[in-house]
């Protein structure tokens, strides 16, 4: 139990607050009852009528299926303009979410809005988690969310209205280095725009702002390592919720919590965001492959092919995009939102610059 509780702290309060819930939950939850836990391989239902935001009713949404190239099913939304001529061509845009989120949430505000000026968008539900396929349920892994990505652009191609050629990719959060790694090297994501990027393989590796000492990495990866052990021998890849998790939605934020942690739960965990589906834990080892395998590694060879890097004003997690900016070669451009933070570019359609992502994928697809 003493290693489980550590993975807790590991998993729960370390990962979360890059997946939308709190790292600081730990903190007050020190107590034995308050860190009892539940380890469960989680099944959730599909909830194809719960979405968080209202469908426009000039634009079409249907359940699609396809598969990617591991043989896993891709659950995902396709959706389109009513006034759609099946005869013409039009561009399109495959959409991530947040690292934890799943297609109701941030990827279908997106969608709803994308389709309006005139795209075919699919927003889809990442491997192994939401309505998507594949075992053991909610792993991550840096190889199968980007290789999502070009699943997305395998199923658009297929479609007889969109134009191959002009095919781009948006990542929220987490799958915004999911979508720049699989740009470097599927050539047919033709233009890339992310939103409060988390280059998530270098948070695990080196913590929030690069707080992770040598000694805790070791701690960590002895803890992972053990518990590989314990997931054998339990015949499942623990998932461990907790009991704040297990409560949700809850009616308002806890008081006291950093405001990091608080932004999160404003978001996950109330009515304003919060899905059945995402319940925005992974499988504890899941953690591993992101420490070994980084991404975001050939990032200028996205050249000439532009990209775009929305970030909000006061956002935390602004270094990830400055960085990745950085290191990209032209053409490229980080757009600054005034006065917003990370999760305002979920889903705030007031605040996320629909004018800015339309401009750009139109001028460049």
């Amino acid at each position: 139990m003493k290693r489980i509780k550590q993975l807790c702290m590991i998993g729960i309060v370390g990962m979360l607050i890059a997946s939308g819930f709190t790292s600081s939950i730990a903190a007050a939850d020190t107590t034995d009852a308050a860190n009892e836990t539940a380890t469960t391989t989680v099944a959730q239902s599909p909830r194809e009528d719960y979405y968080t935001f209202d469908l426009s009713e000039n634009v079409t949404r249907k359940r699609v299926f396809y598969k990617n190239r591991y043989d896993i099913t891709i659950a995902a939304d396709l959706y389109y303009a009513d006034d759609l001529n099946e005869e013409a061509l039009y561009p399109a845009l495959v959409i991530g979410p947040p690292y934890g989120g799943v297609k109701e949430q941030g990827p279908g505000v997106y969608a709803n809005q994308l389709a309006q000026r005139g795209f075919v968008v699919v927003a889809f539900d990442p491997s192994f988690n939401g309505d998507s396929g594949g075992q053991p349920r909610h792993v991550s892994s840096p190889d199968f969310f980007v290789e999502d990505f070009s699943a997305g652009v395998d199923y658009l191609g297929t479609l007889p209205y969109v134009d191959r050629e002009r095919i781009g990719a948006i990542g929220i959060c987490g799958s915004g280095g999911f979508a720049l790694t699989a740009a470097q090297v599927d050539t047919r994501i033709k233009a890339v725009a992310t939103a409060s990027m988390y280059d998530i393989s270098r948070y695990i590796r080196d913590g929030l702002g690069e707080t992770m000492t040598e000694e805790s990495r070791a701690e960590t990866l002895e803890a992972l390592s053990l518990q590989r052990w314990d997931d054998y021998e339990n015949g499942g890849a623990a998932v461990v919720l907790s009991p704040l998790s297990m409560s949700m939605p809850l009616e308002t934020v806890p008081p006291g919590l950093p405001p990091v942690a608080a932004e999160f739960l404003d978001y996950y965990a109330t009515a304003r965001g919060y899905h059945p589906n995402s319940i925005s834990v992974f499988t504890n080892t899941s953690q591993m492959a992101f420490m070994n395998f980084p991404l975001l590694s050939y990032v200028d060879d996205i050249s000439p092919r532009p990209i775009l890097m929305v970030i909000g004003e006061n956002a935390h997690s602004n270094y990830f995009s400055e960085s990745v900016y950085e290191k990209a070669a032209e053409p490229k451009e980080l757009y600054v939102v005034p006065g917003a933070n990370h999760v305002d570019l979920y889903d705030k359609v007031d605040v996320i610059p629909f004018d800015k992502l339309e401009s750009f994928f139109k001028d460049n697809l």
